[in-house]
């Protein structure tokens, strides 16, 4: 269990000491739970178990059992929302990525992973505990239901945070970003797999140029063109790296727009809010009118509070109704004017979010197109270059060259194991009793081996072509 904890140097205030003092928070695990989803599909989704314990007992010498409840990566979402909302003047603490980052190394991207769950609780709990040292989001009455009641308030908060007339241009809006982030994911998935093979196929290369160089020293004739193809194949090895060190280039523009999709999230969610106030100013004024139409024509619903109280306490007075009606008529000028200011900040809100939703459109397509065609033309520049060693190596077999000019792009390792499967023989091996061209006969006898393999698929591939 972390427990909260007063950093030297840190200010804070009396308050934010009080919550220090009153209890320790942590997220002890994690768990996986399959459920039901709003549409009745089954899912399967990663809880947390946040526990507090209060301090007081800890300092007495009593250690009690802590309490604890289950919270969902969501749950913490709609948390940190309702403080950007409440507090928009303070700097909320992030949460952990609800994603693993896409590279192209051996880092699993799936969200169920064990490795990136902890990482995500780690973060989790230093969120809460960010919060808690915060001298004004500490204070906050739904980040402690949050901690310490499992029936939280904001999932009714949620379910009543909802647009009655939502703008249908930022619904599709919000669709679009949703469906944007999950290609522009896909794609960098593909292109991690993609590259992580490409790595291996380049470094496996630099086991071909070691065994060119070791028999070289046992080549007479050959020696000369078997260093030479050796050190061609080292330097194709090596290559690699700077061709993914380009790649991620590319990838790193396609990322940027993968966090775009947050920012236009955000805008469609500061919408929202916007016309629910507007809803909610005009609810209200409806309301005040109705109360003024029941004073003044006497007429009062069944069912209504003010209805049960005049059959309990009796009718009001003349003086009475013309007080409360002077509030309403009050009441109801200011709140046709909060209408009306609502309105307008509405409006200037969809028009110059709209505005700015073009432009980014526009240059969304033309970064994206623009970093397509140059990673296509990379790809291109690569695949001559793969072929232009070929030239300079040593004289390959008459089957060989066929193949080779079936296709310009043909791989050069498919190239090298075929030149290997039909130039050699057990009979140009040096024999294996000879303890110092054991591990190269070993070699060679494992490429030969492969060759042959290599070389019936590729004669099946092009007898069907």
């Amino acid at each position: 269990m972390v427990c909260l904890i007063i950093l030297p140097g840190a200010s804070l205030t009396s308050l934010t000491i009080h919550l220090l003092r009153k209890m320790e928070i942590s997220v002890g695990e994690a768990e996986k739970r399959t459920g039901k989803n709003t549409v009745n599909m089954q899912e399967i989704y990663t809880v947390y178990l946040i526990e507090t314990r209060p301090v007081d007992a800890v300092t007495e010498g009593i250690i009690p059992a802590p309490d604890s409840l289950w919270r969902r990566y969501s749950e913490f979402e709609l948390l940190r929302n309702y403080l950007l909302v409440t507090y928009p003047f303070v700097v909320v603490a992030p949460l952990p990525e609800k994603r693993a980052e896409i590279v192209w190394h051996k880092l699993s991207a799936d969200n169920m992973d064990p490795d990136f769950v902890e990482r995500r609780r780690v973060g989790l709990e230093n969120f809460l505990l960010r919060l808690a040292c915060h001298p004004v989001l500490c204070n906050d009455k739904i980040f402690y239901i949050f901690l310490t009641e499992a029936d939280s308030r904001l999932k009714a908060m949620n379910a009543a945070f909802r647009v009655k007339n939502p703008d249908k241009r930022f619904t599709e809006l919000k669709h679009y970003s949703d469906e944007l982030q999950t290609v522009v994911s896909q794609l960098l998935r593909v292109r991690a797999r993609v590259a992580d093979r490409l790595y291996g196929v380049y470094k496996v290369h630099g086991n071909y140029g070691r065994v060119f160089s070791e028999w070289s020293a046992i080549e007479k004739e050959m020696g000369d063109g078997l260093q030479s193809a050796g050190h061609h194949m080292d330097a194709y090895a090596a290559s690699v790296d700077d061709i993914l060190e380009e790649e991620e280039h590319y990838a790193d523009q396609l990322k940027e727009y993968l966090f775009y999709t947050e920012a236009l999230r955000a805008v469609c969610r500061k919408h929202e809010l916007t016309q629910f106030e507007l809803e909610m100013a005009a609810q209200d004024l409806a309301s005040k009118k109705q109360q003024k139409e029941e004073l003044v024509t006497g007429t009062v619903r069944t069912f209504s509070l003010k209805g049960m109280t005049s059959k309990l306490f009796g009718q009001e007075t003349a003086e009475q109704r013309e007080a409360k009606l002077q509030v309403l008529e009050q009441q109801i000028e200011e709140g046709e004017e909060a209408v009306k200011e609502k309105n307008t900040e509405s409006d200037e809100f969809v028009k110059t979010a709209w505005i700015d939703i073009e432009h980014f459109k526009d240059q969304k397509d033309r970064d994206l197109k623009e970093a397509l065609i140059s990673y296509a033309i990379m790809q291109i520049s690569r695949c001559k270059k793969v072929t232009r060693p070929r030239k300079r190596m040593f004289t390959l077999p008459k089957q060989v060259k066929w193949i080779i000019n079936k296709s310009e792009t043909f791989s050069l390792s498919l190239a090298l194991s075929l030149s290997l499967s039909l130039s050699l023989s057990p009979l140009c091996l040096p024999p294996l009793s000879s303890p110092s061209v054991f591990p190269l006969s070993l070699s060679l006898s494992l490429s030969l081996s492969q060759g042959i393999q290599v070389w019936t698929n590729a004669k099946e591939c092009f007898n069907k072509m």
